[in-house]
C-alpha cells in the first residue's frame, strides 16, 4: 500500500503547510534524499567516513516520531517516522566530516517528515543522517532551511 501524506500525519500527528498535496503517494528512494538542510545516505555509500561508536545508544523510533533537526532560528523540525517496532535510531555515530547527526535502521519503509517539504520514504536499511552544506566561494558552510 501506498502511504500518502494525508496518512502518514493523520498517523503522527504532525502537521504540514497547507500548500503540500495530502493525497499524493510519498516517494520511496533507495539512495540519496536530500530535505532542506537534511541529507540521508545509506550508509555503506560513507562506511569510509562513517560509522557507528563501539556501544551505541539506540531508541525506537515511536509513532509520533523523533525530531532530528530543528531548521535555523526555531525553524520547522525534519522528524523521523516509522510504524511501531520498525526503525531505531542513534546519534552515536562517528562522522569524520563531523556532518553526521546519527543513523537509523529500519526493517520496513520508514518516512523524513518536514512541514514544508512534505516526506520521502526510506526503504529498509541502515542511512545516515547528516546536515548539508554548500560551497560558497572557496569555502563550504551549512546550508540553512
Amino acid at each position: 500500500m501506498n502511504m500518502t501524506l494525508a496518512s502518514l500525519t493523520q498517523r503522527t500527528g504532525r502537521a504540514v503547510l497547507d500548500h503540500l498535496e495530502r493525497s499524493v503517494a510519498i516517494p520511496v528512494v533507495d539512495g540519496l534524499q536530500a530535505q532542506g538542510d537534511l541529507i540521508v545516505i545509506p550508509l555503506a555509500v560513507v562506511a569510509p567516513v562513517v560509522r557507528p561508536l563501539p556501544s551505541p545508544s539506540w531508541r525506537d523510533v515511536p509513532p509520533e516520531g523523533i525530531e532530528l533537526l530543528r531548521g535555523e532560528a526555531g525553524g520547522n523540525p525534519h522528524t523521523l517516522v516509522a510504524e511501531p517496532g520498525t526503525c531505531r535510531w542513534t546519534a552515536g555515530v562517528e562522522d569524520f566530516d563531523r556532518l553526521a547527526l546519527g543513523l537509523f535502521e529500519t526493517t520496513a519503509v520508514a518516512y523524513l517528515l518536514h512541514p514544508e517539504h512534505g516526506a520521502t520514504g526510506c526503504p529498509p536499511g541502515t542511512y545516515v543522517v547528516r546536515r548539508q552544506r554548500e560551497q560558497e566561494g572557496s569555502r563550504a558552510r551549512l546550508v540553512a532551511d
